[in-house]
């Protein structure tokens, strides 16, 4: 139990347990603030591969839980559809000054990039999250995967864009928290922030593809401002609603996994005693 971050959190966090687009359809239009995706990469591209749920992958530098959804073994026009009906919803309801924030890999980015073209969503910038400590390739067969891309988007176009964006955050960033950015200096493109947790971040243990709270902190602070409302999609261990609550903003999450579900409201608990407000469509 985290004590210092308990008494703290004067903000209101929700999480819906069900099919991601049938959540997202039913929101009102320009509900929120600042919104969140970390889809499935689309990663196993051949439906005959079959591993056990903990299996050992050696080229990943050691034993890690998988998650064999669906989803994630769509064969290529699947996936885009999948992506343009999530997307579509998403350009719906985020604000006209609101920011839309995807990570992904070269699996899957490719895919984002197009189907936030074909709705006009205009990309801000394409962030490389450069992993100063990635996992080595073991089976020593390719290059050591080292990054993700994030998309920075937003729903206005060329002539409209009223999205916000903290250039004074921006620019207080310093190297004790990214060695690639001077103080005082502009944020570039290429972030510098190894994939590790905090122990607060390990409660109630890891979880696959958990994303650093460092991160998600940033992108939360350079994209809004206090008390505004954050949604998390796809959601996985909680790590947005995490994110918010130590920035003092709302968060709304979407998770249809009941066991990463149950991940998240041990974690909100444990760490913060905040209880995660389960609700339905």
């Amino acid at each position: 139990m985290t004590d210092f971050l308990r008494p703290h959190c004067q903000t209101s966090h929700s999480i819906y347990c069900g099919d991601v687009y049938q959540t997202l359809t039913s929101f009102d239009n320009d509900d929120f603030d600042l919104i969140i995706a970390d889809p499935p990469y689309n990663i196993i591209v051949n439906k005959k591969t079959k591993l056990p749920k903990h299996h050992n992958l050696e080229s990943m530098g050691g034993a890690w839980q998988i998650f064999e959804e669906n989803w994630d073994k769509d064969d290529f026009s699947t996936y885009l559809a999948f992506t343009l009906d999530y997307l579509s919803e998403v350009k719906r309801i985020v604000k006209p000054t609101g920011s839309i924030w995807v990570f992904g890999t070269y699996h899957n980015i490719g895919s984002v990039n197009i189907c936030m073209r074909l709705l006009d969503i205009e990309i801000i910038n394409e962030v490389i999250w450069y992993k100063s400590n990635a996992f080595p390739n073991l089976a020593n067969r390719r290059l050591t995967a080292s990054h993700e891309n994030i998309l920075w988007a937003h729903k206005g176009n060329g002539k409209k864009r009223k999205y916000f964006f903290d250039s004074e955050y921006a620019k207080s960033v310093g190297p004790e928290e990214d060695p690639l950015k001077f103080q005082g200096k502009q944020m570039r493109t290429v972030w510098s922030v190894p994939n590790n947790k905090k122990k607060h971040e390990l409660i109630p243990g890891s979880y696959p593809a958990q994303k650093p709270l460092k991160i998600l902190k940033r992108i939360i602070q350079l994209s809004t401002k206090p008390n505004d409302t954050i949604l998390s999609i796809f959601s996985g261990s909680g790590s947005d609603a995490c994110a918010a609550i130590e920035t003092n903003r709302n968060s709304v999450s979407i998770e249809n996994n009941s066991d990463a579900l149950n991940h998240s409201k041990q974690r909100l608990w444990g760490v913060y005693g905040v209880d995660f407000d389960v609700c339905t469509t």
